[in-house]
Protein backbone atom coordinates (compact mmCIF):
# COMPACT_ATOMS: atom_id res chain seq x y z
CA UNK A 1 0.00 0.00 0.00
CA UNK A 2 2.85 2.39 0.83
CA UNK A 3 4.44 1.68 -2.58
CA UNK A 4 1.13 2.35 -4.32
CA UNK A 5 0.61 5.73 -2.66
CA UNK A 6 4.25 6.61 -3.23
CA UNK A 7 3.81 6.00 -6.96
CA UNK A 8 0.59 8.03 -7.01
CA UNK A 9 2.16 11.07 -5.34
CA UNK A 10 5.27 10.86 -7.49
CA UNK A 11 3.12 10.56 -10.62
CA UNK A 12 1.12 13.62 -9.67
CA UNK A 13 4.32 15.61 -9.21
CA UNK A 14 5.91 14.34 -12.42
CA UNK A 15 2.67 14.79 -14.34
CA UNK A 16 2.44 18.38 -13.13
CA UNK A 17 5.87 19.12 -14.57
CA UNK A 18 4.98 17.47 -17.89
CA UNK A 19 1.65 19.32 -17.94
CA UNK A 20 3.26 22.74 -17.45
CA UNK A 21 5.64 22.13 -20.35
CA UNK A 22 2.87 20.65 -22.53
CA UNK A 23 0.54 23.58 -21.87
CA UNK A 24 3.28 26.00 -22.95
CA UNK A 25 3.87 24.03 -26.14
CA UNK A 26 0.19 23.86 -27.09
CA UNK A 27 -0.33 27.55 -26.24
CA UNK A 28 2.32 28.53 -28.80
CA UNK A 29 1.11 25.93 -31.29
CA UNK A 30 -2.44 27.25 -31.18
CA UNK A 31 -1.61 30.97 -31.39
CA UNK A 32 1.60 31.04 -33.47
CA UNK A 33 0.92 27.93 -35.57
CA UNK A 34 4.35 26.50 -34.85
CA UNK A 35 5.78 23.59 -32.89
CA UNK A 36 8.16 25.04 -30.34
CA UNK A 37 11.04 22.59 -29.98
CA UNK A 38 12.86 25.17 -27.84
CA UNK A 39 10.38 25.03 -24.94
CA UNK A 40 12.72 22.99 -22.75
CA UNK A 41 15.80 25.02 -23.68
CA UNK A 42 14.07 28.30 -22.83
CA UNK A 43 13.16 26.92 -19.41
CA UNK A 44 16.70 25.65 -18.89
CA UNK A 45 18.22 29.00 -19.87
CA UNK A 46 16.17 30.84 -17.25
CA UNK A 47 16.86 28.15 -14.64
CA UNK A 48 20.55 28.91 -15.21
CA UNK A 49 19.80 32.57 -14.50
CA UNK A 50 18.10 31.58 -11.23
CA UNK A 51 20.98 29.33 -10.17
CA UNK A 52 23.61 31.90 -11.11
CA UNK A 53 21.75 34.61 -9.15
CA UNK A 54 21.59 32.35 -6.10
CA UNK A 55 25.29 31.55 -6.32
CA UNK A 56 26.32 35.17 -6.93
CA UNK A 57 24.06 37.03 -4.50
CA UNK A 58 23.02 34.37 -2.01
CA UNK A 59 19.32 34.94 -2.63
CA UNK A 60 16.73 32.40 -1.54
CA UNK A 61 15.05 30.03 -3.99
CA UNK A 62 11.87 32.11 -3.76
CA UNK A 63 13.61 35.31 -4.87
CA UNK A 64 15.61 33.70 -7.69
CA UNK A 65 12.45 31.92 -8.87
CA UNK A 66 10.75 35.31 -9.16
CA UNK A 67 13.76 36.65 -11.06
CA UNK A 68 13.63 33.64 -13.40
CA UNK A 69 9.91 34.22 -14.04
CA UNK A 70 10.60 37.85 -14.99
CA UNK A 71 13.49 36.94 -17.29
CA UNK A 72 11.38 34.14 -18.81
CA UNK A 73 8.59 36.60 -19.56
CA UNK A 74 11.09 38.92 -21.25
CA UNK A 75 12.68 35.99 -23.12
CA UNK A 76 9.33 35.02 -24.61
CA UNK A 77 8.65 38.60 -25.70
CA UNK A 78 12.10 38.94 -27.29
CA UNK A 79 11.78 35.64 -29.18
CA UNK A 80 8.35 36.49 -30.53
CA UNK A 81 9.17 40.11 -31.40
CA UNK A 82 12.55 39.66 -33.04
CA UNK A 83 12.52 36.07 -34.30
CA UNK A 84 9.05 34.58 -34.76
CA UNK A 85 7.05 37.63 -35.87
CA UNK A 86 9.46 38.65 -38.69
CA UNK A 87 9.16 35.06 -39.96
CA UNK A 88 5.35 35.01 -39.82
CA UNK A 89 4.99 34.41 -43.56
CA UNK A 90 7.30 31.41 -43.78
CA UNK A 91 6.00 27.83 -43.83
CA UNK A 92 5.22 25.98 -40.59
CA UNK A 93 8.21 23.70 -41.19
CA UNK A 94 10.48 26.72 -41.48
CA UNK A 95 9.15 28.00 -38.15
CA UNK A 96 9.97 24.67 -36.57
CA UNK A 97 13.51 24.91 -37.93
CA UNK A 98 13.74 28.41 -36.46
CA UNK A 99 12.90 27.03 -33.01
CA UNK A 100 15.70 24.48 -33.49
CA UNK A 101 17.97 27.43 -34.24
CA UNK A 102 16.87 29.02 -30.96
CA UNK A 103 18.03 25.86 -29.20
CA UNK A 104 21.46 26.09 -30.82
CA UNK A 105 21.84 29.76 -29.91
CA UNK A 106 20.81 29.32 -26.29
CA UNK A 107 22.84 26.16 -25.74
CA UNK A 108 25.83 27.98 -27.23
CA UNK A 109 25.32 30.94 -24.90
CA UNK A 110 25.07 28.86 -21.72
CA UNK A 111 28.82 28.07 -21.29
CA UNK A 112 29.74 31.59 -22.40
CA UNK A 113 27.49 33.25 -19.83
CA UNK A 114 27.50 30.78 -16.93
CA UNK A 115 30.50 28.52 -17.46
CA UNK A 116 30.60 24.78 -18.10
CA UNK A 117 29.84 23.58 -14.56
CA UNK A 118 26.36 22.49 -13.57
CA UNK A 119 24.48 24.26 -10.79
CA UNK A 120 22.37 23.01 -7.94
CA UNK A 121 19.04 24.52 -6.91
CA UNK A 122 17.28 23.58 -3.66
CA UNK A 123 13.64 22.60 -3.32
CA UNK A 124 11.15 25.32 -2.55
CA UNK A 125 10.39 23.56 0.74
CA UNK A 126 13.23 21.66 2.42
CA UNK A 127 13.11 17.87 2.24
CA UNK A 128 13.02 17.44 6.04
CA UNK A 129 9.42 18.65 5.97
CA UNK A 130 7.24 15.66 5.16
CA UNK A 131 4.19 13.74 6.27
CA UNK A 132 3.39 10.03 6.31
CA UNK A 133 0.37 9.02 4.22
CA UNK A 134 -0.59 5.33 4.38
CA UNK A 135 3.04 4.43 4.92
CA UNK A 136 4.34 6.60 2.05
CA UNK A 137 6.51 9.63 2.74
CA UNK A 138 4.94 12.70 1.17
CA UNK A 139 7.24 15.72 1.09
CA UNK A 140 5.73 19.15 1.56
CA UNK A 141 7.60 20.24 -1.56
CA UNK A 142 5.74 17.58 -3.56
CA UNK A 143 2.44 18.92 -2.24
CA UNK A 144 3.54 22.44 -3.14
CA UNK A 145 4.46 21.44 -6.72
CA UNK A 146 1.17 19.61 -7.27
CA UNK A 147 -1.05 22.27 -5.74
CA UNK A 148 0.71 25.21 -7.42
CA UNK A 149 0.70 23.51 -10.83
CA UNK A 150 -2.97 22.55 -10.66
CA UNK A 151 -3.90 26.01 -9.39
CA UNK A 152 -1.97 27.77 -12.16
CA UNK A 153 -3.36 25.55 -14.90
CA UNK A 154 -6.88 25.75 -13.54
CA UNK A 155 -6.58 29.53 -13.34
CA UNK A 156 -5.34 29.66 -16.92
CA UNK A 157 -8.27 27.58 -18.18
CA UNK A 158 -10.74 29.82 -16.36
CA UNK A 159 -8.95 32.88 -17.70
CA UNK A 160 -9.08 31.58 -21.27
CA UNK A 161 -12.76 30.66 -21.01
CA UNK A 162 -14.18 33.60 -19.07
CA UNK A 163 -12.19 36.75 -19.84
CA UNK A 164 -11.98 39.13 -22.77
CA UNK A 165 -8.29 38.40 -23.29
CA UNK A 166 -9.00 34.69 -23.09
CA UNK A 167 -11.60 35.11 -25.83
CA UNK A 168 -8.99 36.94 -27.92
CA UNK A 169 -6.61 34.02 -27.38
CA UNK A 170 -9.23 31.48 -28.43
CA UNK A 171 -10.28 33.31 -31.58
CA UNK A 172 -6.62 33.87 -32.54
CA UNK A 173 -6.03 30.16 -32.06
CA UNK A 174 -9.09 29.41 -34.20
CA UNK A 175 -8.41 31.76 -37.13
CA UNK A 176 -5.77 34.47 -36.93
CA UNK A 177 -6.69 36.14 -40.23
CA UNK A 178 -10.36 36.50 -39.33
CA UNK A 179 -9.39 37.66 -35.85
CA UNK A 180 -7.36 40.50 -37.34
CA UNK A 181 -10.33 41.60 -39.43
CA UNK A 182 -12.46 41.63 -36.28
CA UNK A 183 -10.00 43.93 -34.52
CA UNK A 184 -8.38 41.35 -32.24
CA UNK A 185 -4.79 42.38 -31.33
CA UNK A 186 -3.32 39.09 -32.57
CA UNK A 187 0.28 40.32 -32.35
CA UNK A 188 -0.08 41.05 -28.66
CA UNK A 189 -1.89 37.74 -28.14
CA UNK A 190 0.96 35.74 -29.69
CA UNK A 191 3.55 37.81 -27.82
CA UNK A 192 1.90 37.16 -24.44
CA UNK A 193 1.47 33.49 -25.40
CA UNK A 194 5.20 33.15 -25.98
CA UNK A 195 5.93 34.96 -22.72
CA UNK A 196 3.49 32.75 -20.80
CA UNK A 197 4.87 29.58 -22.38
CA UNK A 198 8.41 30.62 -21.42
CA UNK A 199 7.29 31.13 -17.83
CA UNK A 200 5.59 27.72 -17.73
CA UNK A 201 8.72 26.05 -19.10
CA UNK A 202 10.89 27.87 -16.56
CA UNK A 203 8.64 26.83 -13.69
CA UNK A 204 8.91 23.22 -14.87
CA UNK A 205 12.69 23.60 -14.89
CA UNK A 206 12.72 24.98 -11.34
CA UNK A 207 10.65 22.00 -10.17
CA UNK A 208 12.99 19.51 -11.89
CA UNK A 209 16.30 21.19 -10.97
CA UNK A 210 16.59 19.89 -7.36
CA UNK A 211 16.44 16.32 -8.69
CA UNK A 212 18.84 16.53 -11.61
CA UNK A 213 20.81 19.80 -11.12
CA UNK A 214 20.89 22.59 -13.70
CA UNK A 215 22.66 21.59 -16.92
CA UNK A 216 22.12 21.94 -20.65
CA UNK A 217 19.80 18.95 -21.26
CA UNK A 218 18.03 18.92 -17.91
CA UNK A 219 14.57 19.16 -19.53
CA UNK A 220 15.15 16.75 -22.42
CA UNK A 221 12.95 14.02 -20.93
CA UNK A 222 10.33 16.59 -19.91
CA UNK A 223 10.32 18.07 -23.43
CA UNK A 224 9.84 14.67 -25.08
CA UNK A 225 7.13 13.66 -22.61
CA UNK A 226 5.37 17.02 -23.11
CA UNK A 227 5.25 16.47 -26.87
CA UNK A 228 3.87 12.98 -26.35
CA UNK A 229 1.31 14.44 -23.95
CA UNK A 230 0.24 17.01 -26.53
CA UNK A 231 -0.08 14.35 -29.19
CA UNK A 232 -1.97 11.99 -26.88
CA UNK A 233 -4.36 14.63 -25.55
CA UNK A 234 -4.77 16.51 -28.81
CA UNK A 235 -3.10 19.73 -29.92
CA UNK A 236 -6.45 21.24 -30.91
CA UNK A 237 -7.43 21.77 -27.26
CA UNK A 238 -5.78 23.54 -24.35
CA UNK A 239 -6.71 20.96 -21.71
CA UNK A 240 -6.03 17.79 -23.72
CA UNK A 241 -2.22 17.91 -23.41
CA UNK A 242 -2.54 18.44 -19.65
CA UNK A 243 -4.66 15.29 -19.32
CA UNK A 244 -2.20 13.47 -21.58
CA UNK A 245 0.68 14.56 -19.35
CA UNK A 246 -0.82 12.99 -16.25
CA UNK A 247 -1.72 9.81 -18.15
CA UNK A 248 1.89 9.45 -19.31
CA UNK A 249 3.29 10.16 -15.84
CA UNK A 250 1.06 7.60 -14.15
CA UNK A 251 1.62 4.98 -16.87
CA UNK A 252 5.40 5.37 -16.85
CA UNK A 253 5.76 5.29 -13.08
CA UNK A 254 3.53 2.24 -12.64
CA UNK A 255 5.15 0.23 -15.44
CA UNK A 256 8.66 1.22 -14.38
CA UNK A 257 7.99 0.13 -10.80
CA UNK A 258 6.10 -3.09 -11.48
CA UNK A 259 7.90 -4.16 -14.68
CA UNK A 260 11.23 -2.39 -15.37
CA UNK A 261 12.63 1.03 -16.26
CA UNK A 262 13.40 0.16 -19.87
CA UNK A 263 10.45 -2.06 -20.72
CA UNK A 264 8.09 0.22 -18.85
CA UNK A 265 8.93 3.13 -21.14
CA UNK A 266 8.80 0.90 -24.21
CA UNK A 267 5.34 -0.38 -23.31
CA UNK A 268 3.93 3.08 -22.55
CA UNK A 269 5.16 4.78 -25.70
CA UNK A 270 4.29 1.79 -27.87
CA UNK A 271 0.76 1.87 -26.48
CA UNK A 272 0.54 5.59 -27.28
CA UNK A 273 1.70 5.02 -30.86
CA UNK A 274 -0.84 2.23 -31.33
CA UNK A 275 -3.59 4.43 -29.90
CA UNK A 276 -2.66 7.30 -32.25
CA UNK A 277 -2.90 4.93 -35.21
CA UNK A 278 -6.61 4.54 -34.51
CA UNK A 279 -7.19 8.06 -33.17
CA UNK A 280 -4.54 10.28 -34.80
CA UNK A 281 -5.87 13.58 -33.40
CA UNK A 282 -5.61 12.47 -29.78
CA UNK A 283 -8.09 11.89 -26.99
CA UNK A 284 -9.81 15.27 -27.23
CA UNK A 285 -8.58 16.50 -30.61
CA UNK A 286 -10.82 16.94 -33.61
CA UNK A 287 -10.05 16.54 -37.27
CA UNK A 288 -9.49 20.01 -38.78
CA UNK A 289 -12.09 21.11 -41.30
CA UNK A 290 -11.77 23.66 -44.05
CA UNK A 291 -14.61 25.90 -44.99
CA UNK A 292 -14.86 26.93 -48.64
Amino acid sequence: MSDLFGIIFNSLETGSVYALAALGIVLIFRTSKTTNFAQGTIGTFNAYIAAYAMLSFGWSIWIVALVAMITAFLTGIIIDTFIIRPASKVSPISKQIITLGIIMVMVGLLPKLFGVASFQLPRFIASEYSVNVFGATLFYNTIFVIVLSLTLMGGMFLFIQHTKWGLATRVTASDETTSKLMGVPTKRVTMISWATAAMLGTLAALFVAPRVSVYGNMLLTVQISAFFAGTLGGFSTFFGPVVGAYIIAFSRNFTQFYISDIWGNVMVYTAILVFLYFKPFGLFGKKPTKKV
